[in-house]
């Protein structure tokens, strides 16, 4: 176990040092920084003066290694846009993508969950055929589209929710959360249900699958002929089995969640790192750029080492073939 845990440590390190590098290979074609952070009144002797302060002009290697080192040191720099610095601009925004995504997994979860078994159970029914096509309908819509859609519904025919925004936060040691607020859950419902629609079809179509392979192996053959309820065989027995594969995949969601919020945080003007992403893009702010980029590669190389060990705790065969 503790070879097994070294060794992915290891390749976690790699894994972030080959993010760190062509993160920063490619931002170093989005566009020439000073343009944006100076006006047309600026004179060239100034623009160079300040590239030179900014380390611009230095070999690639030299600023790569400089990029590299300042953020083992925990120093990410200061934003060329804001001159604020980005560890404090990231920070501020974690609480608010991390809140999305966990709700939008625990919605995906909640949902998909038993309407998998529920499918598998009864595949050929007319309910089951209804929820298959409809989530097929529904993966197959661009999530901006269903974001559109559910804030013309409920935002602005209905009124019920916001359209954007937070809502209200309280300060909990420093952590700013919407958790607390009726306002803050009634702007987090959209922005949750348009990010988890896709990984609810996933987790849904994912435990019908395991769930119909499940019914089908000999022990539960067996189990049926010894008299076992269907109630226990189903969700004692089938379903257990069911979930070792499927705690893989919602790990990885999760990471997946955090990453690809861009989109959601954009449609809904959630203040998280997704729109702080897209707001460097605009100002070739590569600093934070770069930073955001690291940061969402080390929440999945730590939620992919998480569910290595789930992996490893549940299934005792992963545990033998490591020792040997």
């Amino acid at each position: 176990m503790v070879y097994f845990i070294l060794k992915r440590m290891v390749q976690s390190v790699f894994v972030m040092l080959a993010v760190a590098f062509l993160a920063f290979s490619l931002f170093r074609f989005v566009g020439d920084p000073i343009t944006q952070m100076t006006g047309v009144e600026t004179s060239v002797t100034d623009q160079e003066r300040l590239r030179e302060e900014l380390g611009l002009n230095d070999p690639f290697v030299y600023q790569f290694a400089r990029f590299t080192g300042d953020m083992l040191r925990g120093d990410f720099g200061f934003s060329y846009r804001t001159r604020q610095p980005v560890a404090e601009m990231i920070a501020s925004r974690i609480p608010a993508t991390l809140e999305l995504g966990l709700v939008a997994l625990i919605i995906s979860l909640l949902v998909g969950v038993p309407t998998g078994v529920y499918t598998a159970l009864r595949p050929r029914g007319v309910l089951t055929q209804t929820i298959l096509m409809t989530t097929l309908v529904g993966v197959s819509i661009p999530t901006f589209v269903i974001g559109i859609m559910l804030i013309f519904i409920f935002g602005v025919q209905l009124g019920w929710l916001p359209t954007f925004g937070r809502g209200g936060t309280v300060q909990i040691s420093g952590w700013e959360s919407s958790l607390f607020t009726i306002d803050g859950w009634r702007a987090l419902l959209l922005p949750a249900i348009t990010l988890g629609v896709y990984q609810l079809t996933l987790t849904m179509r994912l435990v019908r699958a395991e769930m119909m392979e499940v019914m089908r192996s000999d022990y539960i053959r067996f189990a049926m002929a010894r008299g076992v309820p269907m109630r226990s065989l189903h969700y004692k027995h089938a379903l257990a089995n069911t979930m070792v594969p499927v705690i893989t995949i919602i790990g990885l969601q999760f990471g997946g969640v955090i990453a690809f919020s861009i989109v959601t945080e954009s449609v809904f003007q959630w203040p998280g790192m997704g729109l702080l992403f897209l707001e460097s893009i605009r100002f070739v702010d590569i600093p934070v750029m770069g930073v955001y980029l690291v940061v969402i590669a080390f929440f999945f190389v730590l939620v992919n080492l998480i569910v290595d060990l789930l992996y490893v705790a549940i299934d005792p065969r992963l545990r033998i073939r490591d020792v040997s």
